[in-house]
């Protein structure tokens, strides 16, 4: 019996932000897999080992959570005023799928260090020690991002003393600037809020009513108050992660906020939409113990927040996630804003299960509209492994035999 052979693809593994994910340049992807289509989907999944019916990737580079079923291709950009392109592919991980309809805000930090480091960006723009501005154009959202990279003798900058709630070990910092934020291909008109109001009543049937701000920044976020699901904003992974039922009702919902924002057509089609919209609730301030065992009190944060990430509660927060928060918090009258203390803010610190993260947004109300220009918040960055993955050169083809 012939056996076919395994194929070997340059890749870099890395840590960005609280996520982590196998990165690709785009000349190095097979040719079948360099434009998109089913070849690159069923290339990716078995990079990370999907779709695996036990729930574990054993046989790739995933680790069975949204948080690291992850992947990303970078290519030099052909657009005016950018470095690179950058692509982000949100595998699932029991089933056939990989998700393109959003970005992943914490490997946005990894993206200027990978491009950096794989010969992707000019080299005049690199100081021999500063900081290097790389400019990114994302591609599942058609918007911009300005990283802002620390350079050291030449290289990237990797260790440092900067320190992330949901990551273990201190690093450099990676500030990223989102610009124009809002808005873009996803949602109903292409509007910051996409019902036309920061507050909405969102009629759920079998569960209820809940008050709702449906906001596209960063990526689309269903936001609701804890209070309504029956939740303090406190909770950790196992109090909601653990309940089947929970989990249900917020799928449920997430799904009428997806009609409502006119990101699906029918309700069967949330199905094909694991990675976005998102949905997360909000509270005022109280004291907790993150998950680290950390103590956060409620004078350390503007408010609290859980967001759900492919179906389940988030170990910290999706950068994308903070980006919306960071947008509502700025604009007067949504739910985030309120459960923050209302009135105008330019940042806001939230708590979320590891811990407190801070971010800035910059609104101003015209025409009639809320703008947003640009989000900003820290992250880091960090190679874990570089070399080469290695999947059977079935893996491009139907026949997976």
């Amino acid at each position: 019996m012939a056996h076919l052979p395994q194929i070997r693809i340059p890749a870099t593994y890395m840590r960005g932000g609280t996520s982590k994910g196998v990165f690709f340049r785009l000349q190095d992807l097979p040719e079948a897999a360099q434009q998109p289509g089913a070849a690159r989907d069923r290339l990716l999944m078995r990079v990370i080992g999907s779709p695996d019916p036990y729930g574990k990737q054993i046989d790739g580079m995933g680790a069975a959570t949204s948080s690291t079923s992850k992947t990303v291709i970078v290519a030099k950009s052909r657009r005016p005023d950018h470095d690179v392109d950058y692509l982000f592919g949100q595998v699932a991980i029991d089933r056939a799928f990989v998700d393109w309809s959003g970005n992943c805000g914490n490997l946005s930090a990894a993206v200027g260090p990978f491009a950096i480091g794989s010969g992707l960006v000019d080299p005049a723009r690199i100081p021999e020690n500063g900081i290097a501005t790389v400019r990114i154009w994302q591609a599942n959202i058609s918007k911009t991002i300005i990283a802002h990279v620390p350079i050291a003798n030449g290289a990237v900058q990797e260790t440092g003393d900067f320190e992330l709630d949901g990551v273990t070990f201190p690093a450099a910092e990676v500030q990223l600037e989102f610009m124009n934020p809002a808005a873009g291909e996803e949602g109903a008109g292409g509007t910051t809020f996409p019902t036309g109001h920061v507050v909405d009543d969102l009629d759920v049937p079998g569960v209820g009513t809940f008050k709702a701000t449906m906001i596209n920044a960063g990526i689309p976020t269903i936001f609701v108050d804890a209070g309504s699901l029956g939740y303090t904003g406190t909770e950790l992974q196992d109090a909601i992660n653990g309940d089947a039922k929970a989990l249900e009702k917020f799928e449920t919902i997430r799904a009428h906020g997806a009609l409502r924002m006119g990101l699906i057509k029918q309700l069967d089609e949330i199905a094909t939409r694991q990675h976005t919209p998102k949905i997360a609730f909000v509270a005022r301030p109280a004291g907790y113990a993150a998950s680290s065992g950390k103590r956060v009190e409620a004078s350390d944060v503007d408010l609290l927040v859980r967001a759900m990430s492919m179906g389940k509660l988030h170990h910290a927060m999706m950068g994308t996630a903070a980006v919306a928060i960071g947008t509502a918090a700025a604009i007067p009258g949504t739910l985030v804003n309120l459960a923050a203390g209302g009135g105008e803010r330019r940042t806001v610190r939230f708590g979320h299960p590891s811990g407190t993260l801070r971010v800035g947004a910059e609104a101003k109300y015209v025409d009639g509209e809320w703008t947003v220009t640009k989000a900003v918040m820290s992250r880091s960055a960090r190679v874990l492994m570089e070399g080469w993955v290695r999947v059977p050169v079935a893996s491009l083809s139907n026949d997976q035999r």
